[in-house]
């Protein structure tokens, strides 16, 4: 057992260790509490895509646990190509696929790769250990990709905003991050009793800061998100109609 984490903690595989135990505790701690990090990352990605599929929209990042980079993300401008980093998200699933997820996976399979690898070696404390490291990469992300493909059609068929209303539309609720123009984040509607969370978009386009109160207009036409304003301006739009002389 102590040549295990001997080997773990060692020069070569301490960091990947130390992420491995830091993903293990956010993941137990997301759990427990119930509570979903923002992500608020903008994947400027301008391209046209051609692998073997139409890359239609979809949506944005709404928040770490639970953030998936959709292909409305992905292309943004269909005049230019992708680059090779972009092809990577696509190809080894950090699309379509909430993104934590994902990352856990591939840092885990990464890190089982280079433990076992180094243990075999003996080269857990050497250069040549560092060497299977960088070039255990490659192989982690094949895996990955191998690994997380079935769990695609179980995201797909998951419905995120768990058992809600038929209709949320004049439900408060609060933004738990921040939405401009067409970047969707997610939201937080009282709905009979119970918090709900819901995917949302800025109804007129404008700034809807992190924790803002907000109003939920309607659902989208795909029913995948809902159209929100802030609830001051809502609140201020009928007083200036209650004032209204006729």
């Amino acid at each position: 057992m102590n040549s295990v984490i001997d080997i773990a903690f060692s020069s070569v595989n301490i960091i990947l260790s130390l992420l491995v135990i830091l993903l293990i505790l956010y993941w137990i701690f997301n759990m427990i509490s119930g509570i979903d990090f923002d992500l608020d990352i903008d994947v400027d990605i301008d391209a046209d895509v051609d692998v073997n599929a139409t890359i239609d929209s979809s949506t944005n990042l709404p928040d770490l646990a639970n953030a998936e980079i959709n292909k409305e993300d992905v292309v943004k401008n269909p005049n230019k190509k992708l680059e090779w980093w972009q092809m990577v998200l696509i190809y080894f699933n950090f699309v379509g696929l909430p993104f934590m997820f994902t990352f856990t996976c591939w840092i885990f399979i990464w890190w089982l790769c280079t433990v076992i690898s180094t243990s075999i070696t003996m080269s857990y404390n050497t250069n040549f250990g560092y060497t299977l490291l960088l070039a255990g990469i490659l192989p982690s992300l094949i895996l990955t990709k191998i690994f997380t493909t079935p769990f695609k059609g179980f995201f797909k068929n998951l419905n995120p905003d768990g058992d809600l209303p038929t209709d949320l539309a004049g439900m408060e609720g609060i933004m738990l991050s921040k939405i401009s123009e067409q970047k969707m984040g997610s939201a937080e509607v009282v709905a009979n009793g119970n918090p709900m969370s819901i995917y949302a978009k800025s109804f007129d386009g404008q700034l809807i800061n992190y924790k803002q109160h907000i109003l939920v207009i309607k659902k989208s036409d795909d029913g995948n998100f809902y159209w929100v304003l802030p609830y001051e301006d809502v609140e201020e739009d009928a007083f200036n109609m209650n004032n209204v002389e006729f």
